[in-house]
């Protein structure tokens, strides 16, 4: 009986004791905490006179400037640092403050994303103590932005402006770097070299500020603030300009060998055939030789020699680039069975080239194909050109033998010009002996008017008619000849206008009589050893059909498109004829997308041998 009393005496105490003593006190728990249940959201504080403001201050996120919102205790401004925390689901960011007091303990977040803080007490003035526990819940500051965001206060500035800002201040920490008066203080030396890193990392590969991190307005600050220390470092204001002109000068040679560089990559990639047109040319020729001999002929061979047609010439190695000139020219035309396409290729693509057009025939149009190897008459006996490409001083001067001395200017070392093909523009009248009047076009053109109108062009006694270039400075004679030579100051006038090849009206009759072939082997000869021009064919077009060119309205021909980005749009629109001339031609994936689609919509992307040589737009 006892020892149950015993048992009943220490339940009261371990058990009822507690409860009795502390039920009062739950019962009296403030009105703030009441409303919190177990699983609920966190309300918005209903008493504001409950809860005491914080005794630090609190930041917006991304804010930089310390002044920005301020709390005040007991009228004192108690300043405080300010990180931000990653959120939960709503990807949005917390603030936390963190006191100035040593004492402070880690904070938890809420359902909603509230996170309370513990701060530790602090007497005021008044003598109150501070409260112990804080909750500060998320709130959008007129300030607050989202990370990747431009703030209203910063639209006005220039875009891309912190960027900039970021690397003047390694370019000015490197001259501090390199300076013999910072040398002398490792501890500064040791802190710029961390800023330095600091900034790399914030830069990293941002190209607009909408990429950079968020902490970088910190960094540029605080790189901001070691360069100070470092102006008041430097005492010798001269060493300091030594060291900006030697990097003035270093990244001057840097440009220009990059400039160099560049243009040799270029070069090289636009002398170099796309796989897919390599695999269209052997697709082609290997199912051309698979045809009897008897269908392996072009229709309407009656037409080839019909004075009364409209006749084009048309030399090239490039099937899909014939085939573009071809098709937009015959979609333009008013009377596509009236129009004649001579083309003339290399024994290479002779095959392929025909195949084409066997597969795909240009709607009523006759289409011719030829071989430069068929015509016998055109050797080194006859053509000097022809001699000149085979020495052995023209093959050093392209392969940069060890005996030659070669120009350094890449676009003279062109390989098209050891190539026939680009020089059976001057021999017209032979190729087409019974022929009137042609139109010549070069395979880097696109047609978008009926041509027909050219050949009621009255050339008044003229053999060349072409578009005039002397719109530009380096479009006049003196950008292509050597005035510094006696024989070209003497024939011609160095600011005569130029003009250009590409389309071309050619009077084949009247080119006959005046002998034009023989004058361009009379000036071929003389410039043997490359004293009066450079390679190429524009040159010796100047000089062979010079006082015989009849100026076209500019509109015929708007050139540019290989190279120029800024031919207005309006004039390529309105061109009958639009020339990629240059290296970024539009079958190129250097070529430039803001004119390629005017070549393009002529391309049947659909065809199958495109289709199995993986040839898209």
């Amino acid at each position: 009986m006892v020892g149950r009393k015993l048992v009943l005496f220490l339940l009261c105490i371990t058990v009822v004791a507690p409860i009795v003593l502390y039920t009062d006190p739950l019962a009296t728990q403030p009105s703030y905490l009441a409303d919190i249940h177990l699983g609920d959201e966190i309300p918005t504080l209903k008493s504001v006179d409950a809860v005491r403001e914080p005794s630090g201050i609190v930041y917006p996120e991304n804010s930089t400037n310390p002044d920005q919102i301020s709390v005040h205790d007991s009228g004192r401004a108690v300043a405080s640092n300010t990180t931000t925390l990653p959120s939960g689901k709503n990807g949005d960011r917390r603030n936390r403050v963190l006191s100035q007091d040593n004492n402070q303990t880690a904070p938890s977040e809420t359902d909603d994303g509230a996170v309370i803080r513990q701060v530790s007490s602090r007497e005021t003035s008044e003598g109150a103590t501070a409260m112990e526990s804080q909750t500060v819940l998320p709130t959008q500051s007129r300030n607050q932005q989202k990370p990747g965001k431009r703030s209203k206060r910063d639209s006005g500035r220039m875009p891309d402006a912190k960027i900039q800002q970021l690397r003047d201040q390694l370019m000015k920490a490197k001259v501090s770097l390199g300076l013999s008066s910072s040398k002398s203080n490792p501890e500064f030396i040791r802190e710029l070299k961390e800023r330095v890193k600091d900034v790399e990392r914030t830069l990293a590969y941002a190209t607009e500020d909408t990429e950079l991190p968020i902490n970088a307005q910190e960094k540029l600050e605080a790189m901001e603030q070691t360069l100070a220390k470092g102006k008041q470092i430097q005492q010798d204001c001269c060493a300091v300009v030594k060291k900006l002109r030697r990097f003035y000068l270093s990244a001057e040679e840097q440009v220009r060998v990059h400039k160099k560089r560049e243009l040799f990559l270029t070069q090289v990639a636009a002398k170099t055939l796309p796989r897919g047109l390599h695999c269209l040319s052997l697709r082609l020729t290997t199912d051309y030789y698979s045809l009897d001999s008897c269908q392996q002929q072009l229709p309407n061979r009656d037409k080839l020699e019909n004075p009364r047609l409209y006749h084009y010439a048309l030399f090239s190695d490039n099937v899909l680039a014939t085939a573009v000139v071809v098709n937009s020219t015959v979609f333009h035309a008013k009377d596509p069975q009236s129009h004649v396409f001579h083309i003339v290729t290399d024994k290479l693509n002779y095959a392929a080239m025909k195949m084409w057009f066997l597969a795909n025939p240009p709607a009523k149009a006759t289409v011719q194909v030829q071989n430069v190897e068929e015509f016998t008459w055109l050797n080194s006996s006859y053509s000097p050109v022809l001699k000149q490409l085979a020495s052995r001083s023209m093959i050093d001067y392209y392969f940069r033998s060890q005996h030659a001395k070669s120009d350094e200017n890449l676009k003279f070392r062109n390989p098209k010009y050891l190539s026939i093909m680009n020089h059976l523009r001057f021999y017209l009248p032979e190729i087409f002996p019974k022929l009137s009047k042609v139109v010549f076009l070069d395979d880097d053109v696109v047609v978008q008017k009926d041509l027909t109108p050219l050949w009621a062009i009255d050339l008044k006694g003229k053999v060349n008619g072409a578009v005039e270039t002397c719109g530009e400075s380096f479009h006049r004679f003196d950008r292509y000849l050597n005035f510094s030579n006696p024989l070209i100051a003497e024939t011609f006038d160095p600011h005569a206008c130029g003009w250009a090849y590409g389309m071309n009206v050619f009077d084949l009759d009247e080119w006959k009589k005046q002998n034009i072939t023989a004058v361009y082997h009379h000036w071929q000869n003389l410039n043997d050893d490359r004293q009066l021009w450079k390679l190429g064919t524009l040159p010796a077009g100047l000089i062979t059909f010079w006082n015989s060119t009849y100026p076209l309205e500019r509109s015929w021909h708007v050139l540019g498109l290989g190279y120029n980005l800024n031919v207005e749009q309006k004039d390529v629109e309105a061109a009958a004829v639009i020339h990629y001339n240059g290296n970024l031609k539009p079958w190129l994936e250097i070529g430039m997308t803001k004119y390629r689609n005017f070549w393009s919509n002529y391309v049947d992307y659909n065809q199958a041998y495109l289709r199995d040589c993986n040839i898209n737009p």
